[in-house]
């Protein structure tokens, strides 16, 4: 057995197992447009031991995501910035039903 498991990333959504162009491929776009979601910070491609960018899985949903308003006529920075809106109001939202589960039945009885 090797150091390095390929078969374990199968099912991992962030290993970054996509090259740039093949990413591009698989959402129809461009790597001007993979670059451009790189330069507003939606996500942040892996590099390989060569430099070159690499994609997870969970990055290409939110790519595609991106591509979507995109092509509903968004500018791609207000794309970019509405995605990471969407993210961080999820977040927000999971926190505040744990917190209802674990806190708030608890505060009753005070």
């Amino acid at each position: 057995m090797t150091a390095v498991d390929p078969i374990g990333h199968l099912d991992d959504d962030d290993y970054p197992a996509y090259t740039m162009g093949r990413a591009a491929e698989i959402l129809g776009t461009t790597q001007g447009f993979l670059r451009a979601i790189g330069d507003a910070r939606l996500i942040t491609p892996l590099r390989s031991a060569g430099g070159h960018r690499r994609y997870s899985r969970y990055q290409l949903r939110i790519a595609a995501r991106a591509r979507e308003l995109v092509d509903q006529g968004t500018p791609i920075e207000a794309a970019c910035r509405i995605i990471i809106l969407e993210d961080q109001l999820e977040e927000a939202q999971r926190i505040n039903a744990e917190y209802r589960r674990t806190v708030a039945p608890h505060t009753a009885d005070l």
